[in-house]
């Protein structure tokens, strides 16, 4: 006995659509009225794109990695993959991006592959802490590489749209692996290949 809790039936699409005319209806406005009675179809089709991750193994999504590298044991990076996520608080949008890099011991892998991870964990209700910590650390298992460095810039609308309604503040976060965490050197290379951020553009 593990003690995890079993995961609740998925709702229906009607269902879906029911509560949302109920959030319109407690907003204050009326979901029967011209301009809105599509309004629940829209959203949950929204939904299905927003969380399209909850669907998605990011071990398959990394699927093939290469050994043929003719030696290559320099730094990868990629640097700017903008991300759309949401946060599990509100709900409210998460906008920013992502920033990569890993030293290879023996396989590398497509960069195609890791915008894609990027998705699969940006694509559900996140914590930005977390959305960092899981693509070091799939990335990590999967490449078994010499060290792994993920940074994360994002603005949370949950700040800016609610509550202390404070903009153009960005929330930076990172996990560095192996030689990123032990060596100084290899991680200030990191840290100067991907510059500093440019906070007009995570808005």
């Amino acid at each position: 006995m593990t003690g995890d809790k079993a995961k609740p039936a998925r709702p229906s699409r009607e269902e879906a659509e029911a509560a949302v005319r109920t959030l319109i209806a407690w907003a204050g406005d009326d979901p029967t009225r011209e301009g809105l009675l599509d309004t629940p179809k829209r959203v949950v089709k929204a939904y299905e794109e927003w969380f399209t991750g909850y669907g998605r193994n990011p071990s398959d999504v990394l699927g093939r990695t290469f050994g043929e590298t003719d030696g290559y044991d320099e730094m990868v990076t990629l640097r700017h993959v903008r991300f759309e996520s949401h946060c599990e608080h509100h709900l409210a949008p998460i906008i920013g991006r992502i920033h990569v890099g890993y030293m290879p011991r023996n396989r590398v892998i497509g960069i195609s592959k890791i915008a894609r991870l990027i998705e699969v964990y940006a694509k559900r209700m996140q914590i930005q802490e977390r959305l960092t910590a899981q693509i070091a650390d799939t990335l990590n298992n999967t490449l078994e590489p010499k060290g792994v460095a993920v940074v994360v810039e994002a603005t949370h609308h949950c700040m800016t749209t609610r509550g202390v309604h404070k903009s153009g503040v960005v929330m930076v976060t990172s996990r560095m692996l192996g030689d990123f965490r032990t060596k100084a050197a290899t991680r200030r290379e990191f840290l100067s290949y991907i510059g500093n951020p440019v906070t007009s553009e995570l808005s």
